[in-house]
């Protein structure tokens, strides 16, 4: 079978606040824009807001009338009811005897925070399949910045519509708006409306809706209905003062976002991609040899865009989107920058036995989430093969980290030998220090130095006899003592010197112990290490 083309897509890095916060979406477009401005020839955003209002007990129960219940106090209460169940009777804040006397047959199940949670951002994640910047909001919604995409799939009403059919397959109600403001859409949605709202016209479309497009406490709706403000543009037709010291600040934040007068941020569940490049699939892939095909036509065109733009791939991400809407990823890493496709194959082809393709996937992504400046170098007669060998040295240690932990030990200025090395990325450059001097030291050093019973014939000399564990050792051979100070810019005043024999036992064993403390029966033997 044919593959299709490859739909590459590049995404223009957003300005990031803390914690992985974009900013505002009036003003995410362009790093150089300031708040409240318009750059002309600049996009307008474009948010599409998606509420699931029975996302837990779809999630858990599919077929049949269906109720999730939470203990609330001493009371069992119904927190989230089916289509079917609602039909015949059932509500959300009923008494769970009185569901089950309404509807005995009904299937429950108990309320799962942590549960909805998890897969709520599963669900985030198969939303990347519309656009790089999506997050999470509450309990039971998501945000997709859709701003640039929507013509990838004819227009902003085609997307949503495709969004919901898709999630109607997968048993999930859905509550869809489009708006240029994050809030705004929110709102939309909150109050049961669904459709696109143009840019500029967020105000006007909030007003006539209920309370519930703010997403208030009951009880602070109540309390606002009991006063006759009924509707959005009521309460706004208020002073913003009179409201904040009656109800405070949250309703008059509330009430902001909703018009579309200040910005809601979105915190995506991924940070978008530098580079990245799809594939879609009519008919979709199954077999292992067609996953490895199409994953070599993405590294091709992926590494030919890092080409353009001058740089190498440090971290790449695979991201197959399978038919029932399960997602899975894998991800590669590089010691150096990279635009090799048949290196990056070879390091994702150990991993593509962790895919799960079932029913097969529709949609595969390739994204470099990290990426380097790469440009060539010139070589002379004296440096020339130096760069092949360290690609290839680089390609090889590739391999090796994607199944073992790998780096290099690098000297640190320390006479103490358990400071004397530390490791390093196997990809940095070791140097060495000036103040290393060459000693016999132990090929294997013991992290957790065991105590030893040692016999030796005066106070200060070297040990005759070792017990390692129940067995005395006659030592053969005893080299002088190599006295180690306390580092005084380091230690406290406490810390005592340190006296290192090597010694070889009757059994041929060369061992590196160590005395420390006062001469005599009272000093403290231990065995630091193992001697070549």
């Amino acid at each position: 079978m044919e593959l299709p083309a490859t739909t590459e897509a590049r995404t223009p890095s957003l300005p990031l606040l803390a914690r992985g916060a974009v900013e505002g979406p009036e003003t995410a477009s362009c790093p150089t824009q300031s708040r409240g401005m318009e750059i002309r020839g600049q996009a307008r955003r474009r948010i599409l807001a998606i509420l699931f209002p029975r996302f837990s007990v779809e999630r858990l129960l599919r077929s049949g009338p269906a109720a999730v219940w939470a203990q609330q106090g001493a009371k069992r209460v119904v927190v989230s009811v089916n289509a079917d169940a609602e039909a015949a009777g059932l509500e959300v804040g009923q008494a769970l005897a009185d569901a089950q006397a309404i509807l005995p047959d009904v299937a429950l199940a108990p309320e799962d925070p942590a549960g909805d949670a998890l897969a709520l951002e599963r669900l985030a994640l198969w939303a990347l399949r519309f656009t790089p910047l999506v997050g999470v909001i509450g309990r039971n919604g998501l945000m997709l910045d859709i701003t640039g995409v929507e013509h990838l799939f004819k227009g902003e009403a085609a997307l949503r519509e495709e969004v919901l059919a898709r999630l109607a397959r997968m048993g999930l109600t859905a509550i869809t708006a489009v708006a240029g403001m994050a809030g705004t859409a929110l709102a939309l949605v909150h109050a049961g409306w669904e459709g696109e709202v143009p840019s500029g016209q967020e105000r006007s479309t909030v007003a006539p809706l209920s309370l519930a497009a703010l997403n208030l406490e009951p009880a602070m709706i109540s309390a606002l209905q009991g006063l006759g403000l009924r509707s959005v543009g009521i309460v706004d037709a208020q002073p913003r003062p009179a409201l904040a010291r009656r109800f405070g600040t949250g309703l008059v934040h509330a009430l902001d976002e909703a018009l579309g007068l200040t910005a809601r941020p979105i915190i995506p569940i991924r940070l978008p991609p530098e580079m990245a490049v799809m594939r879609d699939f009519v008919d979709p892939v199954v077999t292992r040899e067609g996953i490895e095909a199409a994953l070599a036509d993405l590294l091709a065109a992926l590494c030919r865009a890092l080409r353009e733009a001058g740089r190498g791939a440090r971290r790449i991400l695979l991201r197959a989107y399978r038919v029932d809407g399960n997602v899975q990823e894998l991800t590669i890493g590089t010691g150096l920058a990279t635009r090799d496709p048949q290196h990056l194959a070879r390091l994702f082809k150990g991993k593509l036995e962790g895919l799960e393709p079932d029913c097969g996937f529709d949609r595969l992504t390739l994204e470099a989430s990290m990426t380097n400046p790469l440009t060539g170098m010139q070589e002379n007669l004296g440096t020339a093969g130096r760069a092949e060998r360290r690609e290839e040295l680089a390609q090889l240690l590739d391999r090796l980290s994607q199944r073992l932990p790998v780096w290099r030990l690098a000297v640190r200025a320390s006479h103490w030998p358990e400071r004397a090395m530390a490791r390093m990325n196997a990809f940095e450059t070791a140097e060495l220090s000036h103040c290393w001097v060459p000693r016999p030291r132990p090929v294997r050093l013991l992290r957790r130095p065991p105590f030893l019973q040692v016999m030796a014939q005066v106070p200060d000399g070297p040990p005759f006899r070792i017990r390692l564990g129940r067995i005395w050792h006659r030592v053969r051979r005893a080299e002088d003592a190599e006295r180690i100070e306390p580092e005084w810019w380091r230690d406290g005043p406490n810390r005592l010197a340190r006296d290192y024999y090597p010694v070889e036992l009757d059994s041929g064993a060369r061992l590196w112990v160590c005395r420390s403390g006062p001469m005599g029966p009272e000093a403290r033997w231990v065995l630091h290490g193992h001697l070549p």
